[in-house]
């Protein structure tokens, strides 16, 4: 049944393919809805085939009447007739040899054959596809929508057969153009991230006749929905939710929940092992032995994902690369506090409830030595720190690779990831300016440009009035970037080409008739987790203790935007514990 121009794609492409084609040409008008054209170089059909072709329940795929050995992606002759019922279809073929001809379908009735001048192969043009039937195209999306739908389909079909040549074109403009006899790994990073090439391993896994392919993302390389997981069975791109729940078990304890990794696997199985006639769209199969399928999707990932050892997106900051190096000695200095202590003959600093963070390195400020220092650091007596007694939290005494703030509380030693903290303030800001009236935003000095694909950028580009509530400023910048001018003053120097990454995948699993503020919570939260203060940041007593004292006074600041506790406590008997005092 053609439900939608993506379904009717679908189709084609799939004909195209099973008639050998090693080039594929689809140009689209209207999101599809005006104008589906594919175009192959295929073995091209006869002018009887044409005619059998488009009668009900024909087909020339069915292997000796053996329903499931079907090794095809579809049937001809159950595809076209069913568009050309509610479209108006051109069909021209050419065989090897012969000449061409051509056959117009106009809502099921034939208007027109003959022959036709065209290049061996096939060409299908379908046309106001759903005009002669209100019912049907009153209930179709928009054509960005349907747009984004097609795309999404060829992008599947490109990947599961990396030795054809796909290009797709949308209202006179190209979308996407990938030549033939690349590797899998090649076209998956083609046409998702082109850094997903250097950022995840391969997939070669093999069990009881079955055959796993293709790439995993690196944990660390994810993404904010879980739309960029592709499932390929002999060749055919499938949605599985025996997947999702694969991926959730390789992937155990090492990606958030509300983060999803990027993989595209290829499994190989026996035709008899797998029912492929189980969806009409085919775009869901039935195994067998479907645990026997999910351990060992689990196994090979794990297995690839075990081998890339220690291998991180992220590179080591030339800072953190500097301290392996050995300093130049200097005359010896008083042996410096092992904690950021400062001594307290000064009035305690006021508090501010919403302090301004600017954080700068006191590398500068520390001590040289004659011999390596300890892996602590003293600073100044600019002012005393306040009495522990006064806050739940303590009062900083120091911080722990960079990553975790030490404070002594009355009642024990309080832990502080300085990130999941921050960030979780960071939300309620934004959450309480919201509230009233609009995030302030903090204008760039130079525009950034963010590259993404076009159904990304037309989603971002719809919601640019919204957008700016939150205090993000967006403009159009050609048909595959965005143009940042000004972000939410409460991020300060964040990662704004991951921010609008993850915003223009959050919406795409938004219901377009929400607004951002019905979805407030997931917006604010992927802004705050990419405007907080990040692991590995040397921060200073003063502003360890701004931190701990606006935590105090934040709503839900014990836990941070994805369910993790902010602090943990040991208690002065704990630790007593610990050295056998009690």
């Amino acid at each position: 049944m053609v439900e939608r121009p993506a379904s009717a794609l679908k189709e084609l492409v799939e004909n195209a393919i099973d008639a050998g084609a090693t080039r594929i040409a689809v140009k689209l008008s209207g999101g599809g809805t005006d104008l589906i054209e594919v175009t192959d170089d295929g073995c091209g059909m006869s002018p009887a085939e044409m005619a059998l072709a488009l009668e009900r329940h024909a087909t020339s795929k069915l292997p000796d009447d053996e329903i499931d050995q079907v090794t095809t992606l579809g049937f001809r002759g159950e595809a076209l007739p069913s568009i050309a019922s509610v479209a108006r279809m051109t069909l021209e073929s050419r065989v090897r040899g012969a000449e061409g001809w051509h056959r117009i379908v106009d809502n099921g009735a034939v208007v027109s054959e003959g022959p036709a001048p065209l290049p061996p192969g096939t060409r299908v043009r379908v046309e106001e596809l759903f005009a002669r039937v209100p019912a049907r195209r009153k209930f179709l999306r928009s054509p960005r929508a349907e747009y984004a739908a097609s795309l999404d389909v060829m992008k599947r079909l490109a990947m599961a057969r990396p030795d054809i040549a796909f290009s797709v074109e949308h209202d006179g403009r190209k979308a996407f153009h990938v030549q033939g006899n690349e590797t899998g790994p090649e076209r998956v990073a083609g046409l998702t991230d082109r850094a997903l090439a250097e950022n995840s391993v391969a997939i070669d896994f093999e069990r009881e006749g079955l055959t796993l392919g293709g790439v995993a993302g690196l944990p660390t390389f994810n993404r904010g929905v879980a739309d960029h997981q592709y499932l390929f069975v002999n060749g055919r791109p499938v949605k599985d939710r025996l997947l999702i729940g694969a991926l959730r078990g390789a992937y155990a304890e090492m990606l958030a929940r509300d983060r999803h990794p990027v993989v595209a696997l290829f499994l190989d199985v026996p035709p008899d092992q797998v029912d492929v006639n189980v969806h009409p769209a085919k775009t869901e199969v039935r195994f067998r032995d479907p645990a026997l399928v999910r351990g060992m999707i689990v196994s090979g990932l794990r297995r690839a994902l075990d081998e890339a050892g220690h291998r991180s997106v992220q590179r080591p900051s030339e800072a953190a690369l500097g301290m392996w190096t050995s300093e130049t000695s200097a005359p010896p200095a008083p042996a410096p506090q092992l904690w950021d202590a400062e001594p307290a003959h000064a009035p305690a600093p006021q508090y501010n409830p919403a302090p301004s963070y600017n954080y700068t390195s006191v590398q500068d400020r520390r001590p040289s030595f004659s011999t390596p220092p300890p892996l602590a650091r003293a600073e100044p007596a600019v002012q005393p720190v306040p009495q522990s007694v006064q806050h739940p939290l303590g009062v900083a005494r120091g911080q722990v690779a960079k990553t975790y703030i030490v404070a002594e509380a009355e009642d024990g030693l309080v832990l502080v990831d300085q990130h999941a903290a921050h960030e979780r303030l960071v939300l309620e800001r934004m959450r309480k300016a919201m509230a009233e009236g609009g995030v302030a935003s903090q204008g760039l000095l130079v525009p950034e440009v963010v590259e993404l694909d076009e159904p990304a950028c037309d989603r971002l580009e719809a919601r640019i009035a919204e957008l700016s509530e939150f205090g993000l400023d967006l403009e159009r910048f050609g048909p595959h970037a965005m143009l940042v001018r000004a972000v939410p003053a409460d991020l300060g120097k964040g990662d704004v080409h991951a921010l609008v990454t993850d915003l223009a995948d959050e919406l795409a699993s938004f219901d377009e008739a929400l607004s951002l503020k019905e979805k407030l919570d997931h917006v604010a939260a992927t802004m705050a987790c990419h405007g907080s203060v990040r692991a590995g940041r040397v921060l200073s007593v003063a502003e360890m203790n701004a931190l701990l004292r606006e935590m105090e006074v934040t709503p839900h600041s014990g836990q941070c935007n994805h369910g993790r506790p902010t602090w943990v406590k040991l208690a002065h008997g704990d630790i007593e514990k610990l050295f056998g005092r009690k």
